[in-house]
């Protein structure tokens, strides 16, 4: 035997002591998504476990114009569901979102399910935070012909697939999370998410997320 055979079988079981919380985590993760998916909502106990949402998102889940919260009212199911899953599992970062998503706000799989049944029932309103326009039509074709093929013609996403609604979030938020995504503080984005949005440069991403931000939602 080499010595290089040691050193190769010492690095595989270092990788693999590595990546196995990560691995267990992701399947815990997926283990909840899929009991959220299955479980049937209660919308009046989700009506009471937003109160803790909305001390954020407001009551009405219209999120906050600067960008620091964003609109949730209507937006999908699975989407929703989604991202308190991640949350709870380390799979999206925010210190907030990190607490409320999890003990003692939403408890159980159930807890999630509720809460986010209430939430896509809940009407959006209210004006949303817009940018100012100066590359507004460049960032409509650019939406056209590298995002509409999965957010939709007019942002508006599929429940069915898990895509978000797009479509009237607010501007700086939009912008935010395309930069949080780039510089790998979104790891819940796909690499081919990353990978297509690495080619957007500064007026790319203000002219979608402008373009974005004007669509009704």
């Amino acid at each position: 035997m080499t010595m290089m055979a040691p050193c190769r079988f010492l690095s595989a079981v270092l990788c693999a002591l590595l990546l196995a919380p990560q691995a267990f985590a992701t399947s815990e993760a997926e283990d909840e998504y899929r009991a959220i998916l299955k479980a049937d909502i209660d919308a009046s106990h989700g009506r009471i476990l937003f109160e803790a949402c909305a001390r954020c998102h407001g009551p009405s889940g219209a999120g906050q114009s600067d960008g620091s919260v964003p609109a949730i009212a209507g937006q999908h199911f699975r989407v929703i569901a989604r991202q308190l899953t991640d949350y709870r599992h380390d799979q999206r970062w925010d210190v907030y979102m990190e607490h409320f998503a999890d003990f003692p706000s939403l408890i159980f799989a159930q807890d999630v399910a509720d809460v986010a049944g209430y939430i896509t029932g809940l009407e959006r309103v209210g004006p949303r935070a817009q940018g100012e326009g100066g590359y507004l039509d460049h960032g409509a074709e650019l939406y056209a012909r590298r995002c509409a093929s999965c957010h939709g013609a007019h942002g508006e996403g599929s429940d069915n697939k898990g895509y978000p609604r797009l479509a009237g979030q607010h501007y700086p938020y939009l912008v935010r999370q395309m930069h949080d995504a780039l510089e790998g503080r979104r790891p819940n984005f796909s690499r081919a998410h990353v990978r297509l949005l690495s080619r957007f440069d500064r007026d790319d991403i203000d002219g979608v997320a402008d373009y974005l931000s004007r669509l009704s939602p």
